[in-house]
């Protein structure tokens, strides 16, 4: 009997890892006569043991979506009507190739959706895409949402995706801020079954502090809910960071010898103590007192910090005090504590000696704003302006690949006014929404049934160590074309090939790589071995399953494609459908540091513009007036699920949060509408009155505005909603990252 796929009770069962959110789910699904008549949550998932979110629950709602495109679209004016792949293609060839040959490769920019890293073949294939088209325009939805996570770590531990995530399951009090894991399930931080999770700590005695502007479910569960004005995060840290140092609670353990800067930190946060801190946060100097003893206090301790924190003008700031903090608390790097993950696809180095190159940023910098490049990326606030701004490197076409930046990113309205005038735009992508409608060539991805399923991204992020690999579940539709064979057309056209060079001589090049990289990598299993003797033993297989059986074999739990020794590899992973647990996460430091030190180097230099700029704001009167921040909720992720019945049925959840006291000076109650109104744009909402939020503040969810003519997402245009981003204000962001200014921006209400 096949382990992945077996008749029960005339019933054909699968088992697969939804790829909707970070939390990795196991799902068991029933096929009947070729289709998903019901999912629910695998109970024999090593990592989630049943627990089931409403998006997973739909899944293959989404696969029979007959809005979803199964074939490519071209534009013929103000139309779209399907094509063959072979016309596409050449569609496009016709359409890029002529704009790079005359202004050059950054005339064409690219921009990447969150979708991506839930995308096995995306994750392998769009860094040899971006490799091959060499633009220095690359954008994404790293500069809303986590960039500023990677950046700290990069300047601490020297490479920006060494995150270290709370260790939640050992853990004995949970400080969290900006972070919602009952509805969002966690980000950053992958862990099926948050609410479960969270519950545990509590029952085990330990406690949980939520810090959020309002009062989320994961706030309303917690032991103490405290208050913060929005993008006030890094003082109420600075606070607690100087309460350590001030009253002799600093205890890095056996950290010590592995850090550098301490003296330098000691220094830095002296003028921020509780009571310097405290009036601009809106919270109690010796409540953030309180909070910085508990933290030492408990056995095990660790702080927690998402979206909220990151969104905000100081989201570097603030993210790198967290790890400062769970540094200074002796609670990095143990368990209980903040903890790095080894995922079994990771580059793992048998006694590797700490250092490497370190993090740097700003190699090149954006035509027009002069924005530093950070991961290879600008600055998706500065998309509009490559666009509309004249000149040598003017970006004159777009290539979108999983994304809706029309609605994800700031002053929605400029970007989409910009993207009329392009020359040329393709989008693969599996609608056509807000952003696709100005595509000249859409190119659809078969549904996520019809293709296999490893995180490769939250699998380096999990509170576990664990492996689970998903066959697809249906076969490829007629017409229809792998995700891998998509960007392997373009890469292969961006490379200067033409169709007379196969796709496998593509594929194979870059599997070459991959495997000459490694071979020539000081203490690789395969170091100083043949590429073409790997590449025979990694058999016949295709696409991105042989990358990923690369990876297994020659990670921290493979068999290094030693014939004798047993060790993880693809084929393993297909025998055990429930998946692999690799076991609790361990202490790594000091090995898995890259810095360029060999250290965990606490001060770095790209903190001290901020802290500068705070101290001078703490000098001053906290500021007054009506700010705005964003939420989501558990039926939704970000702009793309809601052309689902079922997610988007019932009440409706895009209307303003406003507390009675911002309510009542302009007389409105909950079911009226107001207008909000920014530095950058105006829209009408419905308001909830409600002291779920704190007085000074509402919010507003993201991803919503379905309302654009062209596009062809039948529910999501019934339930339109408003888009929050027509107010986010493209000139304000963190300055270190590049990324945008959701939360704290500054507004004003009127009734209509």
């Amino acid at each position: 009997m096949n382990p992945v796929s077996s008749e029960v009770s005339g019933h054909r069962e699968a088992f697969r890892t939804c790829p909707l959110c970070e939390a990795t789910c196991g799902l068991k699904l029933t096929i009947e006569e070729g289709e998903v008549t019901r999912v629910e949550g695998d109970p024999d998932d090593v990592f989630s043991h049943g627990f089931l979110c409403p998006k997973g629950a739909v899944l293959h709602h989404l696969d029979s979506d007959p809005d979803r495109l199964r074939l490519p679209q071209v534009r013929e004016g103000d139309t779209w009507r399907d094509a063959s792949w072979e016309e596409a293609f050449a569609r496009i060839e016709e359409g890029l190739m002529p704009l790079i040959q005359k202004y050059g490769r950054n005339a064409v920019a690219m921009y990447l959706g969150n979708p991506n890293v839930h995308n096995l073949s995306s994750t392998i294939y769009l860094r040899p895409l971006i490799k091959t088209l060499r633009t220095q325009n690359l954008f994404s939805a790293s500069t809303v949402d986590q960039m500023p996570k990677h950046v700290s770590s990069g300047w601490m531990f020297g490479h920006p995706r060494l995150i270290p995530v709370p260790d939640i399951d050992r853990t004995d009090y949970l400080l969290m801020l900006g972070a919602n894991p009952w509805v969002s399930n966690g980000s950053l931080c992958t862990a099926p079954d948050m609410p479960g999770r969270l519950k545990a700590i509590r029952k085990r005695g330990g406690k949980i502090v939520v810090v959020d502007p309002r009062k989320t479910r994961s706030a309303r569960e917690a032991d103490e809910h405290l208050w913060i004005q929005p993008g006030m995060d890094a003082l109420f840290l600075l606070g607690i960071a100087s309460t350590l140092f001030e009253e002799g609670l600093v205890n890095t353990g056996d950290l010590r010898e592995h850090c550098t800067g301490l003296v330098d930190v000691q220094d830095w946060v002296k003028g921020f103590r509780p009571e310097q801190v405290a009036s601009h946060c809106h919270m109690e100097a010796g409540t953030i007192r309180r909070i910085a003893r508990e933290l030492t206090e408990a056995p095990t301790s660790v702080v927690y910090g998402r979206i909220g924190t990151c969104t905000t003008e100081f989201g570097s700031l603030s993210s790198w005090l967290i790890d400062v903090i769970n540094v200074l608390t002796g609670h990095l790097d143990r368990p209980g504590g903040a903890m790095f993950p080894m995922s079994a696809h990771s580059r793992y180095r048998e006694n590797k000696k700490p250092g490497g190159r370190g993090f740097r940023t700003g190699r090149w910098h954006s035509r027009v704003g002069g924005h530093p490049e950070v991961m290879g990326e600008l600055p998706v606030a500065a998309l509009a302006e490559e666009i509309e701004t004249p000149g040598e490197g003017q970006v004159r076409a777009l290539l979108t690949i999983a994304g809706n930046p029309v609605l994800s990113t700031p002053n929605g309205h400029r970007l989409e006014k910009a993207l009329g005038t392009l020359d040329f735009m393709v989008c693969v992508d599996p609608y056509r929404n807000e952003t696709t409608r100005y595509a000249d060539v859409i190119l659809p991805p078969p549904s996520p049934l019809q293709r296999s399923h490893y995180d490769l991204a939250f699998y380096d992020l999990s509170i576990r160590n664990v492996a689970n690999y998903s066959e697809p579940i249906f076969p490829l539709q007629e017409g229809c074309l792998e995700e891998s064979a998509i960007l392997l057309h373009l890469i292969r056209m961006f490379a200067g090939q033409d169709a007379s060079v196969p796709l496998s001589f593509v594929d194979d090049f870059i599997v070459k790589q991959w495997i000459q990289s490694e071979i020539s990598a000081e203490g690789s299993p395969i170091s100083g071995r043949e590429a073409d003797d790997i590449l025979a033993a990694l058999g016949d297989q295709h696409g991105p399953e042989r990358i990923l059986d690369f990876l297994l074999r020659v990670g921290p739990y493979g068999d290094g494609f030693e014939p004798d020794k047993e060790g993880l590899s693809l084929s393993l992973l297909r025998e055990q459908p429930h998946g692999i647990d690799l076991g609790a996460l361990e202490p790594r430091i000091p090995e898995v540091l890259a810095t360029s030190s060999g250290t965990i180097e606490l001060a770095p230099p790209g903190v001290i513009p901020d802290m500068d700029k705070l101290r001078q704001q703490i000098q001053q009167e906290p500021t007054s007036g009506l700010v705005l921040i964003g939420r989501r909720h558990l039926r939704s992720n970000n702009s793309w699920m809601h052309n689902l019945e079922h997610l988007v049925r019932g009440k409706g959840r895009c209307h303003l949060l406003i507390h009675p006291d911002d309510a009542a000076p302009i007389s409105v109650e909950t079911g009226q509408s107001v207008m909000i109104q920014s530095r950058v744009g105006a829209l009408q909402v419905t308001v909830e009155v409600t002291d779920d939020i704190m007085p000074g503040v509402v919010c507003l969810p993201h991803g919503w505005g379905h309302n654009q003519p062209n596009t062809s997402m039948h529910i999501a245009a019934s339930h339109p909603g408003v888009n929050t981003n027509i107010l986010t204000d493209e000139a304000v962001m963190d300055a270190s990252s590049g990324t945008s200014v959701l939360n704290g921006i500054p507004v004003e209400i009127s009734a209509v």
